[in-house]
């Protein structure tokens, strides 16, 4: 199949995912409810999307995009994929020291993030973020410019490959990259599905990415203030049909676009669909933030299985790094 072929096949596609979803949000939906009476949102979900969580500057404060725009953009990345796609040149010469290039690394093959516009309630959306209006995260406040500037010295001082404690947290196998785990919860690059499973005062959710899984208690009391677990405390309880999550007491060692331990993460899942949930988080962190923000992410339905992800199956980076780091202290690194 040809570049323009696979493009226009993909156009099409796109026009027809579009035309569904939103004769899909025209339809009352009734969700279905588990044996407590909960609403069911059981299953294993996806929220891959092309569409970025910060805006592109060229939007502006719009949010919504036309039919005819999300075409365009999914035409884009279509083109780009069918590129990408080609066989890697095997008599390519070597990267060079600093040179950063994921083709020498991994192929398109292997990503997996997305290839449709994010709808949400029938809007096509420029930017996963809704406020601020400008789709942006807010700036920093002065109290967190210092905190980062102090980190920053402290590894520049000991060095970033001074131990594996230097190292991120997803490297060392300890959480997913990206906040795909969260909270909040985001879509990156590859393995970005979920799947949730719901019991009488429990909702769990397994992340694909580092099988992080999330346990949320329903309407239970915070843990306390000296336990500070991995991906934060998460008490959940319904609004109506909507679960609202909300996350504090985070780990220190664990920051999301480094932020202090007072931050606080508010979500919601509500199903609007068969296969589609819309999700919906709030960061609150006055500490790093000059203003909360708020992103939409819709996640689908998959008849995709949720595979093992084994991060340090045969994984020998962290060591080989650090091995490297000796060296070069050593003076040795050229041999």
């Amino acid at each position: 199949m040809n570049a323009l072929r696979i493009i226009g096949v993909a156009v099409a596609a796109s026009a027809g995912y579009l035309l569904a979803g939103a004769a899909a949000q025209d339809t009352a939906f009734t969700v279905n409810r588990l044996a407590d009476g909960a609403p069911d949102l059981q299953g294993i979900w996806t929220n891959n999307t092309i569409t970025p969580l910060t805006r592109p500057v060229e939007y502006g404060d719009q949010l919504v995009l036309s039919p005819e725009e999300a075409i365009a953009l999914e035409q884009n990345v279509a083109a780009y994929s069918e590129a990408q796609d080609q066989p890697s040149d095997p008599d390519r010469e070597a990267p060079t020291k600093g040179q950063i290039d994921l083709a020498d690394s991994y192929n398109n093959f292997w990503f997996d993030d997305g290839t449709n516009v994010a709808q949400y309630n029938g809007e096509y959306r420029s930017s996963l973020i809704v406020d601020p209006v400008n789709g942006q995260i807010p700036d920093y406040t002065a109290a967190a410019e210092s905190r980062i500037a102090a980190a920053r010295a402290v590894r520049e001082a000991r060095g970033s490959f001074d131990g594996p404690e230097m190292r991120p947290l997803p490297e060392r196998c300890l959480l997913s990259f990206g906040s795909s785990s969260g909270p909040p919860m985001l879509p990156i690059l590859y393995n970005n599905h979920y799947q949730i499973v719901q019991s009488p005062g429990y909702v769990m959710i397994l992340v694909e990415m580092v099988h992080d899984a999330r346990i949320i208690r329903m309407d239970s009391e915070p843990l306390p203030a000296v336990m500070q677990p991995w991906l934060g405390d998460s008490v959940g309880h319904w609004e109506g049909d909507t679960l609202v999550v909300a996350t504090s007491r985070f780990n220190p060692n664990q920051q999301f676009r480094n932020s202090s331990t007072n931050m606080r993460v508010t979500e919601r899942f509500t199903r609007v669909s068969e296969d589609s949930i819309n999700y919906s988080f709030t960061v609150d962190d006055p500490d790093t933030f000059v203003q909360p923000f708020t992103a939409e992410i819709p996640m689908h339905l998959t008849a995709d299985k949720l595979y093992e992800y084994a991060c340090h199956e045969g994984n020998y980076a962290l060591s080989g790094v650090l091995a490297g780091a000796r060296l070069d202290e050593r003076g040795d690194s050229q041999n």
